[in-house]
C-alpha cells in the first residue's frame, strides 16, 4: 500500500466498499481494481491485503468460497449480512470524517 498511514487506516473500508459494489472478488482482483481506479497511485501489497481480509473474515464481515479456475482453487471473498451493515457504517464514518477535515482545512468554504 502507498506509504501513507491514511491509506493504511482505510484499507478495511476500501475492501468492504469494493465487495459491496462487485459482490465477490479474489485477492489479486482487489489489488488490481484499486490500482486501476487510482491510476497506479495506490497499490495494495499482498502483505497488507491478506491480513486485512483475514481480520474482516474473523470479524464475521466476510465469507469465503472456493471456485476452480484453470484447474486451481481460487478463494473468493464476499460480504456477509453483518459485513453489509458494517460497510454502510464505515462509509458513513468516512464521509463524516472527510466533511470534518474539509471544515478544518478549508474553513472559508463553510462561510
Amino acid at each position: 500500500m502507498a506509504k501513507n498511514s491514511l491509506y493504511r487506516g482505510s484499507l478495511s473500508t476500501i475492501i468492504l466498499k469494493l465487495l459491496d459494489e462487485h459482490g465477490e472478488m479474489y485477492g489479486y482482483e482487489i489489488t488490481q481494481h484499486v490500482k486501476t481506479m487510482t491510476e497506479g497511485k495506490l497499490t495494495i501489497t499482498e502483505g497488507a491485503l491478506y491480513p486485512a481480509l483475514h481480520k474482516l473474515e474473523s470479524q464475521g464481515w466476510l465469507e469465503v468460497t472456493f471456485k476452480e479456475v484453470n484447474n486451481r482453487q481460487r478463494k473468493y471473498y464476499s460480504l456477509t449480512p453483518n459485513g453489509q451493515k458494517e460497510t454502510a457504517n464505515k462509509l458513513a464514518e468516512l464521509q463524516s470524517f472527510i466533511q470534518q477535515m474539509q471544515l478544518i482545512l478549508n474553513p472559508k468554504l463553510d462561510a
